[in-house]
């Protein structure tokens, strides 16, 4: 898993090393005045945000229908234990 995010991390530190250097030459300047043009740059950089969301509105949906617990909700059923057992504890000592 780590050589795998190593090299995820290696190519979008060299592509964004050449995106720079596109970036800074005297020919792409004008096109980067193209409101056109930016707004589809934009609309690339927010792709993944975008799958995220989905793949998380999905992930919870399934979730959902399969009637499945959470993580939040076993977090929550622990200290729910927890707490049931300290009181039996305690009204054991009594």
């Amino acid at each position: 898993m780590v050589a795998v995010y190593n090299s995820r991390m290696d190519l979008k530190d060299r592509v964004m090393g050449e995106a720079m250097k596109l970036v800074s030459h005297p020919s792409v300047a004008p096109l980067l005045q193209d409101e056109r043009l930016m707004k589809l740059v934009m609309n690339a950089l927010s792709v993944p945000g975008k799958i995220n969301d989905i793949t998380e509105e999905q992930k919870a949906n399934f979730i959902r229908l399969m009637g499945l617990a959470t993580r939040e909700e076993v977090e929550d059923l622990k200290r729910t234990v927890r707490s049931l057992e300290d009181e039996l504890a305690r009204l054991r000592n009594i």
